[in-house]
Order: C-alpha cells, then structure tokens, then sequence
C-alpha cells in the first residue's frame, strides 16, 4: 500500500471509529480540515503537523500513567513509555545541541513552569538546605520551611514588556509567573523597535533579578544572546530563554551563534508546535547542573506524563534532524520578509520596519482601526491572524493596536514569496477598506468585497494543497 493510501486509509478508518460513537465531533474533526484548507493561516503560532505525527498521538499509549521519568517511575509497566521518552530526548539534545532534554511537558506554559522551579530549587532551596544540614524538604522543621517558602515569595524576575511583544509568562500578573516572582520589565527602542540592550542592562543592574528572561511572542527582530547572558553573568541571575516561538527557526540552523540561545542561555523552553511543527506540547532544554531539578518537573509541577504527545514529539523532532527541515526553515524567513515588503511597499506600517523571523506585526492604527476590528475584518475574507499589542500600544492588550501574521503554516503547505505579495495585497484591501463604527469592536465592511477576497484566498490556496494525500 503507498503512502497516499496508507494516510487517506487511517484517517477515514478513525473517523469511522469516532462517528459510530459520537457523530458531531466527527464531523467537527472533518469539519475542521476542510476549514484549514479553505483559509489563510496566518496565525503565528500555528502549523501543520504532519500525518506521522498526528497518527502517533492516537494510540494505546493515551492509557498509561508514567509519573517520574525515564527508569524511575512511580507505576510499573512502564518500559514502552521509557523508550519513547528516551528516542524523544535523544532527537532533541541531537538537534539543538544541548547536554539535556526534558520532553514532558504538556504545553509551553508547563516547560516555563517547570524551569522556573528548577531555578528556584537551584538557587533558593539547595542554598538553604545546606544552610540548615538537611538532605531535602522533608527533612526541615516547620520553622525552616516557613523561612524557605518565604524566600521562594521574594525572587525578582526581568522580562520583555508584553507591549514589546514578551509573553503573559514572563512574568505578568494575570499568569502564576507574575504571582511566583517579582517582575519586571525591558523593552524595545521607541525609534527602532528593537531591544534596547542598554536599558536592559541598566535595568538589570538596578533591579539585580535572580531570573533574566528572554524571548518572546510577538518581536519580529533576532535576539542576540550572548549580550544577554553577558549581562545576567554580570548582575549573577540565571539566563532563562522562551524560544518556543522561534525554535523552528533554531532547528533549522537559521538562528546561529549569537541568535542561538541554547548555547548562551542556562536553560531554554519551548513548544514542540509553532514553527517546530510537531504537537502541541513543550520540552525542556539544560546543563546537567539544572538537569536532576528539571526531571522532578513531574510531580513538581506536572500531571502524569502525556505518553501519545511524547510519542508525537518523538516523531516531529525526527523529521526536524531531515535535511529538508533547514531548507523549510529558510524559507518561513523568507516569506515573513516578502510578507512585510509587500505590506509596506503598500502603505502598511510594520512594526520595526520589517522582520528577522516568522512573523510580521501590524500597527493598524495607521488604517484607523483597533487591532480587534482589523482581526475579525480579515477572518470575514478568509485570512486568519490574530490581534497583538505593539509597542506602546494606545489601545491596552484586549482591543490591541497591531495585527500579528506568521508563515510557519503557509510555508508548510509550499506557498512561497510570490504568494506573500498577493496576501499582502489582499490584507492590505481589506484593512483599507474596513472604517470602524462606533467602538474599538465594531466595524464596517462590504460583505462583496469580504466575499471577494475571501473567493481569492482560496483561489490561491488551491495549488497548494493540504495533507493532499488524505482524502476523507
């Protein structure tokens, strides 16, 4: 059986399985791939997984429990989920380079959870244990944990701004990680967008953080990280990076030497979705001097490991070691640059004033409108984006003043730059032709000129199919 037959095969058997038991999420599921390959996926953060990878997450594996990690488990019977963990961490320490992988956790959020308390456990609790003589917690008078749990409440956290494009868990109160550390923040350059590692290192020096963040969900420019460990040697924090936006672009040898974080920072976080374009989940990078903290992350801070995920992580970071890969990589950049010449050659004002990554931010204020409005404006025609905050955004994080576009999705289904500059002319007709109407949620636009864009988005979408060789 080829390939084409074996993928179509499997799905439709699965739905088949589903429908006799439930019809409405199977629909829902079939539902969902006709949608996909009908719209402009500009969503950031979002991908395509491969059929191999979305086969292996549905499987027996989904039944077990597996707490602790690989050979120390706290249930029996565990042998298969020990390999899978182990092929998993093996691709990730070969592809990123790193002494340590931890592929447990079950989204980004956990893989920050989890390194944070590694940090914590790292430079707060050994100190005070060997303080105290004592091997582990257990061992401390309730007096000694009480001084212990209130040192774990006083650790100061340095972060991007979310308005500079940082994320909520970096330390921002509506998330734990604004309520674990006191936080705050460093931004980009008003004059060109980018970070300003000057303040950052004033702000390092004066507010002596145990943790320098860096990273981010919505910064169209590279990082340089060696500046920033540079400077968190200098004020002695632990250098902690979020590359779960732009790992993808790591794995694919595009960010090298001062914009590859895994050598320069302590520990390193990610997703294995977005630009990595595997599951949705997250995994953990380090030295063996965090590795025994970070492998506690489950009962630490971790349900029972996600064993079908891991499986599927196992397999999108084995297509990631594919020489292809960095060719794909390559090429997310490249569209994300076309994307943004194009925009602006149109009159559309770009964050920075053009982008290094996957992703292109929008100040839609120049179109007269909210971030809101631009975003539900676009989804009517059939491109989908999300709304973001910009530097120094006057419209706060809910109605925002930006629009953030990605191309890890369209660069998968094979779209290159001459499509961007169609997309971009499409993006560009719609937020021209949108005024807004009476709030920063409301709007106004002709449904024949939505209708029409939207017609045209598919009309490109049709030379580059979707899982074409699936057919339900």
């Amino acid at each position: 059986m080829s390939a084409l037959n074996a993928e179509s095969t499997a799905f439709r058997a699965a739905l088949e399985v589903v429908r006799a038991v439930e019809p409405r999420i199977a629909d829902a599921i079939a539902q969902e791939l006709t949608d996909q390959r009908e719209s402009l996926k500009l969503i950031a953060s979002e991908n395509y997984a491969s059929p191999a990878v979305l086969l292996a997450m549905g499987n027996w594996l989904s039944d077990k429990y597996a707490e602790g990690t690989i050979g120390r488990r706290f249930y029996a019977g565990c042998q298969n989920v020990d390999t899978v963990e182990a092929v998993a961490a093996e691709h990730a320490t070969a592809l990123f380079g790193a002494p340590h992988a931890y592929v447990q956790p079950h989204s980004g959020i956990d893989a920050n959870l989890v390194a944070y308390w590694a940090i914590l456990a790292d430079r707060v609790e050994a100190p005070a244990l060997a303080k105290v003589g004592k091997r582990n917690v257990n061992d401390m008078t309730d007096a000694e944990w009480a001084e212990l749990r209130q040192a774990f409440g006083n650790q100061r956290m340095l972060g991007m701004s979310l308005d500079a494009g940082g994320h909520l868990t970096h330390g921002f109160r509506p998330n734990i990680s604004g309520k674990m550390f006191d936080q705050r923040s460093y931004g980009v350059d008003p004059a060109t967008g980018q970070i300003d590692y000057d303040g950052l290192r004033a702000a390092a020096a004066e507010f002596k953080p145990l943790v320098i963040v860096g990273g981010y969900s919505a910064y169209p420019r590279k990082v340089n990280f060696r500046i920033m460990r540079e400077i968190a040697d200098e004020v002695g924090a632990t250098f902690m990076v979020d590359m779960a936006h732009f790992a993808g672009l790591v794995a694919g040898k595009v960010f090298t030497g001062d914009f590859d974080p895994v050598p320069h920072a302590h520990i390193v976080t990610t997703t294995t979705h977005k630009s990595l374009r595997g599951p949705r989940g997250g995994m953990v990078l380090c030295g063996p001097e965090l590795a025994d903290q970070v492998d506690r992350g489950c009962p630490m801070v971790l349900g029972g490991p996600l064993s079908h995920v891991m499986s599927a992580k196992a397999v999108a970071l084995a297509e990631a070691r594919r020489p292809e890969f960095q060719d794909y990589a390559r090429r997310i950049v490249e569209n994300s640059q076309a994307l943004a010449a194009g925009l602006t050659s149109r009159g559309a004002t770009v964050v920075s004033g053009g982008t290094d990554n996957h992703l292109v931010l929008i100040d839609v204020d120049k179109y007269g409108l909210t971030g809101r409005q631009a975003e539900q404006a676009l989804l009517d025609s059939g491109i989908v984006t999300n709304r973001n905050s910009i530097p120094q955004d006057p419209n706060g994080a809910w109605y925002t003043s930006g629009i953030r576009v990605g191309t890890p999705a369209l660069t998968t289904r094979g779209l290159g730059t001459g499509e961007m500059d169609v997309i971009a002319e499409l993006m560009h007709t719609v937020l021209s032709q949108t005024s807004p109407a009476g709030s920063k949620a409301k709007y106004d636009l002709d449904p024949a000129l939505a209708e029409r864009v939207s017609k045209q988005a598919t009309e490109l979408l049709a030379d580059f199919p979707l899982y074409g060789s699936v057919t339900l």
